[in-house]
C-alpha cells in the first residue's frame, strides 16, 4: 500500500517562511521571484505546495522577462495552472508592464538617442521577434504618437518610406525616430539596417520630415546610427 507524500500548505509553514507575512515585515523588495509569483497563485495544489508550483512556473520560461509574452495557452499548459490562475498571473505581468511606461500628462520630450532609448527600451528590450517601431515627435521633439510599422526581420523591402511617411503627415509630426530591436541581444547594425536607414533619411528630406535617428535596441543596451554617422 502505498500513500502520498504529504506537502504542507503555505500555512503550515513557519511564520518566518511565508511569502505574504515576510512582504507585510519586510518588503516586497526581499521576496525572491518564486515567492511573488507564489503570491499571486495563492494556493498550491493536492500534490504541491504553492511554493513548490510558483518554482515550476519559473522553470517554465528560460527568463523571468519572458513571461510578459506568456499567453493564456501557455499559462495553462504548466501543470497546475489552472485558468483562473493563468488570469492572475496574466493580470499582474500586463500591470507591471503598464507600470513601467511613461505615464505623464506632460508628452516625452527626446533630446537625444539616450531620451529616445530610455522611452523604447522598456517594452522592445525583451521582445521575441523584431518589430520596428516610428516615434513622431512635434516641432520641441515631444512624442506625439509612436507606431508599430511592422514584425519581422528588418529588410527594405518591407520597411517601405511610404508606410513610414504617410503615418508622419497623418500626425503632423515635424520629425521622426525610427527604432527596431534585435531579439539576439546585439545591437550592432546589419547591411540591411543601414540600407533603410539610408533610405528613410533620404525619403525624409524630400517630403520635409527629418529622421532625427534609428535606434537599435539590445538586451539593455541600444546603438545610435545617427551617432554612427549614417543619417
Amino acid at each position: 500500500m502505498t500513500t502520498d507524500l504529504y506537502v504542507p500548505k503555505i500555512s503550515e509553514l513557519h511564520i518566518a517562511d511565508r511569502p505574504r507575512e515576510r512582504l507585510i515585515h519586510q518588503g516586497a523588495e526581499s521576496l525572491s521571484n518564486q515567492e511573488l509569483i507564489a503570491i499571486l497563485l495563492r494556493s498550491g495544489t493536492r500534490q504541491e505546495s504553492v511554493l513548490q508550483l510558483a518554482n515550476r512556473v519559473l522553470a517554465f520560461f528560460d527568463r523571468i522577462q519572458d513571461m510578459q509574452h506568456a499567453t493564456l495557452e501557455e499559462m495553462t499548459s504548466v501543470k497546475g495552472i489552472g485558468e483562473a490562475k493563468a488570469v492572475q498571473l496574466l493580470a499582474a505581468v500586463e500591470l507591471g508592464k503598464r507600470l513601467t511606461r511613461k505615464q505623464s500628462t506632460e508628452r516625452y520630450v527626446i533630446r537625444s538617442p539616450e531620451d529616445a532609448a530610455s522611452y523604447l527600451m522598456p517594452d522592445m528590450s525583451n521582445l521575441n521577434q523584431e518589430h520596428f517601431v516610428v516615434l513622431f515627435l512635434n516641432v520641441k521633439n515631444e512624442v506625439l504618437h509612436s507606431r508599430t510599422i511592422f514584425i519581422g526581420s528588418l529588410n527594405s523591402s518591407i520597411v517601405h518610406p511610404r508606410e513610414v511617411f504617410r503615418e508622419a503627415v497623418k500626425r503632423s509630426a515635424a520629425s521622426i525616430i525610427c527604432a527596431h530591436n534585435h531579439p539576439s541581444g546585439n545591437p550592432a547594425p546589419s547591411p540591411e539596417d543601414i540600407e533603410v536607414t539610408k533610405r528613410l533619411a533620404e525619403a525624409g528630406r524630400i517630403v520635409g520630415i527629418d529622421l532625427l535617428d534609428h535606434i537599435i535596441i539590445g538586451d539593455h543596451k541600444f546603438l545610435s546610427l545617427k551617432e554612427g554617422d549614417f543619417i
